[in-house]
């Protein structure tokens, strides 16, 4: 596994958030070295205080969340992603990667395969909202008071 980290501040309307990176965690395995599956993934992140909340795609607008930070795994198909608002950074992800979000990112998908499919977790205790505007301020607020999770969804480690 190889992690990517992006710093990413304010950027056109989208708020982003300056004081946690973006993970990209690229070629994750399981122990048997396959490319985890939907339930792999759940219990990787349900082991790590981040139960999984949903299956399906990625909006293909942006948007960000104010009361949580996210977590993706990506169990099938491969997508292009663009993270931190119009004009970010486009990134591609495929079975095997994960992608963490802290609150305040922006992020869309660009364009996915029809394979296309991600796990999407939350730190225990956070519930996500959706924002598709500008933040006002107590939107801001919301962001800045949240906590870094205690531990990595993907290894456990502390954060």
């Amino acid at each position: 596994m190889r992690i990517e980290r992006l710093v990413l501040g304010p950027n056109d309307w989208v708020p982003n958030n300056p004081s946690i990176a973006v993970r990209v965690y690229r070629g994750l395995h399981t122990a048997d070295g396959h490319v985890p599956d939907a339930p792999a993934f759940e219990h990787m992140f349900g082991a790590h205080g981040w139960p999984p909340d949903w299956r399906g795609g990625v909006y293909d607008d942006h948007h960000y969340h104010s009361t949580a930070h996210e977590v993706l795994g990506v169990y099938a198909g491969r997508a292009r992603l663009e993270i931190g608002g119009p004009g970010g950074k486009a990134i591609t992800l495929e079975a095997g990667d994960a992608l963490l979000l802290p609150a305040g990112t922006g992020h869309r998908c660009i364009d996915a395969d029809d394979a296309f499919r991600v796990i999407g977790a939350y730190p225990d205790g956070q519930d996500w909202d959706l924002q598709r505007a500008a933040p006002d301020a107590a939107t801001r607020a919301r962001i800045h008071a949240l906590p870094a999770p205690p531990r990595d969804p993907v290894d456990g480690a502390p954060f």
